[in-house]
């Protein structure tokens, strides 16, 4: 009896079907040897490093990554004067990126330092400095986890930007950088938040003001400075709390914390007032 399992079912064959079917797996797994892998340039082919790049690219384009890093690797090693190495060198990182494992990320890492080791003033610098960014940034972890991955993609990202502000990869650039300073800033913000509801109104301060100090562009600001000026009136002051709410009011349209503010803001007022008044009197 011949087992044969398959992604979807599992086959048994019995009797006259057995060989069929060993000659049929056979067959196809010969077809995918020979069809599957990259191929080497045929002889007397005019431009074989030509050749290399544009079927590394074509497989690349379909993400057949292994074999796409073969061709471009087949490139690189095989043809060191070709105009064609530096791009090929980018497309092996690139189909690290796309495999999307672990191990994956830290060989694409590899690949672009070395590609802005090698080619520092290439025109593709910006694009390797960017992907390089990018491998730190999809191995971002939840804002409650480790953020060592989150701070190695914003000091990349960060780099890229400052570095290459002229780059048609810019906006994807900056996109991207926004949302691992928000990752970040998220993780920040939750142990403040935390803080503030165990009553330790010294922590959540020092916490979020941190925060918004470091990111003032934060995009949940609104949050963070709702809970500090809510620790800060826990505290005992109210004039530095009234300076939080009132920057909530007027750069939120929109957040779950404006009635909140307004009535904060509104008893702040009416206590300084009733205050002012009776230190007049």
């Amino acid at each position: 009896m011949v087992v044969f399992v398959s992604r979807a079912r599992v086959i048994l064959c019995r009797g006259p079907f057995r060989a069929a079917i060993l000659l049929l797996l056979i067959a196809a797994l010969a077809g995918a040897c020979a069809t599957g892998g990259a191929k080497k340039p045929p002889s007397g082919t005019l431009q074989p490093d030509k050749f290399l790049f544009e079927h590394g690219t074509e497989a690349l384009d379909k993400k057949r990554w292994i074999v796409a890093r073969e061709y471009f690797r087949q490139l690189v090693d095989s043809y060191p004067q070709s105009p064609y190495r530096a791009d090929a060198k980018l497309g092996v990182g690139d189909t690290y990126l796309g495999e999307g494992t672990a191990e994956a990320y830290v060989l694409a890492l590899n690949e672009f330092r070395e590609f802005l080791s090698f080619y520092p003033l290439h025109k593709r610098a910006d694009y390797a400095q960017l992907k390089l960014g990018l491998a730190h940034f999809y191995q971002m972890r939840a804002a409650d986890r480790d953020q060592t991955e989150t701070r190695d993609a914003i000091r990349e990202l960060q780099t890229f930007v400052e570095r290459y502000p002229q780059s048609e990869l810019i906006e994807e650039g900056k996109t991207k950088l926004r949302e691992a300073l928000d990752r970040l800033g998220d993780s920040e913000y939750r142990v403040g938040v935390f803080y503030y509801r165990v009553h330790w109104y010294p922590g959540a301060i020092d916490r979020l003001q941190a925060l918004i100090k470091r990111d003032p562009a934060y995009t949940s600001r609104d949050g963070a400075y709702f809970y500090l000026a809510e620790s800060l009136e826990k505290m005992s002051k109210p004039a530095e709390a009234l300076v939080y709410y009132e920057r909530l009011l007027k750069e939120f349209e929109q957040s779950e914390h404006l009635e909140a503010a307004r009535r904060r803001v509104e008893e702040l007022k009416t206590a300084q007032a009733a205050k002012s008044n009776g230190e007049t009197r």
